[in-house]
Protein backbone atom coordinates (compact mmCIF):
# COMPACT_ATOMS: atom_id res chain seq x y z
CA UNK A 1 0.00 0.00 0.00
CA UNK A 2 1.58 3.25 -1.13
CA UNK A 3 0.66 6.88 -1.21
CA UNK A 4 -0.82 6.42 -4.69
CA UNK A 5 -3.96 5.18 -2.93
CA UNK A 6 -4.90 8.69 -1.72
CA UNK A 7 -5.84 11.97 -3.43
CA UNK A 8 -5.93 15.43 -1.90
CA UNK A 9 -9.37 16.85 -2.61
CA UNK A 10 -9.08 20.20 -0.82
CA UNK A 11 -6.53 22.07 1.27
CA UNK A 12 -6.77 25.17 3.43
CA UNK A 13 -4.11 26.62 5.65
CA UNK A 14 -3.23 29.55 7.85
CA UNK A 15 0.12 30.46 9.32
CA UNK A 16 -0.12 27.72 11.99
CA UNK A 17 -2.93 25.36 10.97
CA UNK A 18 -3.55 23.17 7.92
CA UNK A 19 -6.77 21.32 7.01
CA UNK A 20 -6.72 18.75 4.21
CA UNK A 21 -9.53 16.60 2.79
CA UNK A 22 -8.05 13.30 1.63
CA UNK A 23 -9.91 10.73 -0.51
CA UNK A 24 -9.11 7.01 -0.45
CA UNK A 25 -9.21 6.01 -4.14
CA UNK A 26 -10.14 2.39 -3.33
CA UNK A 27 -13.09 3.04 -1.00
CA UNK A 28 -14.03 6.64 -1.86
CA UNK A 29 -14.06 7.52 1.85
CA UNK A 30 -13.16 11.17 2.61
CA UNK A 31 -10.94 11.97 5.60
CA UNK A 32 -10.23 15.29 7.30
CA UNK A 33 -6.69 15.88 8.49
CA UNK A 34 -5.99 18.92 10.68
CA UNK A 35 -2.43 19.71 11.69
CA UNK A 36 -1.04 22.41 13.91
CA UNK A 37 2.61 22.70 14.85
CA UNK A 38 3.92 19.25 15.75
CA UNK A 39 0.46 17.71 16.26
CA UNK A 40 -2.37 16.61 14.05
CA UNK A 41 -5.39 14.40 13.73
CA UNK A 42 -7.24 12.39 11.12
CA UNK A 43 -10.94 11.48 11.09
CA UNK A 44 -13.52 10.34 8.53
CA UNK A 45 -15.42 13.33 7.13
CA UNK A 46 -19.13 13.21 8.05
CA UNK A 47 -22.15 14.79 6.36
CA UNK A 48 -25.04 16.58 8.10
CA UNK A 49 -26.72 13.23 8.89
CA UNK A 50 -23.57 11.82 10.54
CA UNK A 51 -22.81 9.45 7.64
CA UNK A 52 -19.32 9.06 6.18
CA UNK A 53 -18.78 11.17 3.05
CA UNK A 54 -17.98 8.90 0.08
CA UNK A 55 -16.81 10.23 -3.28
CA UNK A 56 -18.07 8.03 -6.10
CA UNK A 57 -15.59 7.24 -8.87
Amino acid sequence: MGLDRFDIKDRESTLLTEAIVIVDKETGVNYLYVGRGYGGGLTPLLDADGKVVVTKA
